[in-house]
């Protein structure tokens, strides 16, 4: 197969699940003998990494997604790197913006992925992004492919390729009595975690709402929230209205993930929309178990009562009654726990994600 020259453009500023995915294709494109280079914000969380790591990165001031300096800039580096793919990953103004660069460059093909399951409107703006300004989107779930479809873009130009983790990472020993230590959680104490920003979508409500009933089941339990954002205040308010504060800890944003997870009993993630959440495939190769709600590709990755348990969203009493019954039994966790590392080692690993958007890319390029 012929040798390809990519430049992949992610504007967002943390380095969370997103932007992990980008590293990951770009560390396995380059292992297969591609050329990446990784076009980022200055100072962004990714850009930092991912010359920690080895990787090629053209670092660039970005204001805002409005910032309309991107596009000469992105378009003079696309005419100096010269690639057979410019491939992008996010929607803070680099998806529009990001494909008019390329295209004035006539670079040979522009592939766009979509991460998230809001819908798409039938406007002008959408039916460009997904028209002619790229050649074919990876949608990261069949759930968002779905939305895509909904919203008028030709199934034939989009192909899903699953978002993936190092599950390595995930799997370590050794830190949970430091962990415990740190945040003042007895060895014996059941640990529910939330993993995500603190925003509406995420649902972080719905936990605290079935909180009371896990507590009057399971005493000793505690929340570990695990995120940042502009509910934190609000959040705070309604765990001190629920007097449930003594078992919440607000543990903001954390790069040790694996660590975090090495300590948790059972993971929720309650959020209203989901593309395909990485944190809940970090848990699942950490060998937790998970209680999810059936919302977006979350259901292509939790089989309920295999790995997990799938509920509704926005349902409290459903998400108590099954994080009640995975604290119950400790048999059922470990069973659920092998299961979910085993599911995301066999079916979302790097190799899988980096095979399924070469397969892309030469479909674009061969058009």
């Amino acid at each position: 197969m012929q040798m390809l020259r990519t430049l992949h453009v992610e504007t967002g500023m943390n380095l969370v699940g997103g932007p992990m995915q980008v590293a990951y294709l770009m560390e396995g494109l380059v292992a297969r003998g591609h050329e990446a280079l990784l076009v980022s914000p200055q100072g962004s969380g990714l850009s930092q990494y991912a010359g920690s790591i080895g990787l090629a990165v053209d670092p660039v001031p970005l204001g805002s997604e409005f910032d309309l300096s991107f596009i000469p800039r992105l378009y003079t580096i696309i005419r100096r790197f010269k690639p057979d793919i410019v491939h992008i990953h996010s929607r803070r103004g680099a998806d529009t913006m990001g494909s008019v660069a390329a295209r004035l460059a006539r670079v040979p093909a522009v592939i766009l992925s979509r991460r998230v399951t809001n819908p798409v409107r039938r406007g002008l703006a959408s039916q460009l992004k997904f028209g002619p300004l790229c050649d074919e989107i990876i949608a990261v779930s069949n759930g968002i492919k779905n939305v895509l479809m909904q919203g008028g873009i030709d199934q034939d130009k989009v192909t899903c390729v699953h978002s993936v983790i190092d599950a390595k990472r995930y799997q370590v020993t050794g830190a949970e009595s430091t962990v415990r230590a740190e945040f003042g959680i007895g060895e014996r104490t059941n640990v529910v975690t939330v993993i995500g920003q603190l925003i509406h979508i995420k649902g972080h409500r719905y936990l605290f709402g079935a909180a009371p009933a896990i507590l009057a089941a399971f005493p000793d339990t505690v929340f570990l929230v695990l995120g940042k954002g502009r509910l934190d205040s609000e959040l705070r308010k309604m765990a001190a209205s629920l007097r449930i504060q003594d078992r919440v800890i607000f543990a903001g944003f954390r790069h040790d993930v694996a660590e975090m997870l090495s300590i948790t009993t059972v993971l929720a993630h309650p959020s209203l929309m989901e593309g395909l959440a990485n944190c809940v495939m970090q848990a699942m190769a950490a060998e937790v178990p998970v209680v999810v709600a059936a919302v977006g590709g979350m259901p292509e990755v939790v089989r309920n009562g295999i790995n997990g348990f799938l509920v509704p969203a926005e349902d409290s009493n459903a998400l108590a009654q099954s994080v009640i019954a995975l604290l119950s039994d400790p048999a059922l966790r470990s069973s659920m726990g092998a299961a979910g590392r085993r599911i995301v080692e066999e079916e979302f690993c790097v190799d899988r994600m980096v095979a399924g958007s070469l397969a892309v890319y030469y479909k674009a390029l061969s058009c």
